[in-house]
């Protein structure tokens, strides 16, 4: 099941969660371009410097007004959310960018121990909701995925350790791995908390810089799509480092966090 607060979305045409342009989920291991406008949740997080913009990380588009990411990518800087993108580096009918007007970090951020790593950004203006621009689903509170369920992360991130930022949204098949056996992965086994998912490892892609606060997507029985994770962390071998797998914030752990700031801001 999936958790929609209808009030905050606008009314029309476009729920949550089912793109008029469905991904194409191959089971490809690593990643590839996606087609085009099939996540459309997307964002593209950017600060500015010097005058002009730059991608930092990802987001997703949860309602007409909020954006979904990681406390991790927010810092003191000037920054802006781009939306309907495909290509970073193109001008494209149906994008639009917009100022955030709050940015709610949670309370219990801990950097060191990368505890509570998420962060809603209020845009100064809701968006109006297009094929291009559309909100994920929540997943139900405390749900748990099953070991192996087929998720996707998505993102710009850095094609491999230490290369570019990719100019096309880029898609990859991350298996969800199970609490007890990410645990046991020798330097963050400590690390990681019951509100977080692995996903990915034994040879597949990972998330890589950039990516951070982007979603891991996964699919519903009728079709729709809920953001269960915001990347928060990997390997510290590097992004495509083998055996390991990637680490986000558990959205359904945050549900009643998410509902609360939304209500109150």
């Amino acid at each position: 099941m999936k958790f929609v607060i209808l009030a905050l979305f606008v009314a029309g045409a476009y729920g949550c969660g089912l793109p008029t342009f469905p991904p194409t989920v191959t089971r490809v291991v690593g990643g590839e371009d996606v087609r085009e406008n099939s996540w459309p949740w997307q964002v593209s997080l950017q600060y500015q410097s010097g005058g002009n913009f730059y991608h930092t990380c990802g987001g997703t588009l949860i309602a007409s007004q909020w954006v979904l990411t990681a406390a991790h990518c927010i810092s003191s800087r000037t920054y802006r959310v781009y939306m309907g993108k495909h290509n970073l580096k193109e001008s494209e009918a149906g994008s639009i960018a917009i100022s955030p007007s709050k940015i709610i970090v949670h309370e219990d951020w801990d950097s060191y121990r990368i505890r509570n790593d998420i962060a809603l950004i209020k845009l100064s203006t809701p968006v109006t909701l297009s094929d291009s621009i559309m909100p994920a689903c929540l997943p139900t509170a405390d749900d748990i995925l099953p070991n192996g369920a087929p998720c996707y992360v998505t993102g710009w991130g850095r094609l491999w350790t230490g290369g570019p930022i990719a100019d096309i949204l880029q898609q990859a098949l991350l298996p969800v791995v199970g609490h007890s056996t990410c645990t046991r992965y020798d330097w963050w086994g400590s690390l990681v908390t019951d509100k977080m998912v692995c996903a990915g490892g034994d040879g597949l892609l990972a998330s890589c810089n950039g990516d951070s606060g982007g979603p891991l997507n996964c699919q519903n029985p009728d079709g729709s799509w809920d953001v269960h994770g915001v990347v928060s962390f990997g390997s510290s071998m590097g992004c495509n480092y083998p055996k390991k797998p990637s680490v986000f914030t558990r959205v359904s752990a945050y549900i009643p966090w998410i509902n609360n700031v939304m209500a109150s801001n």
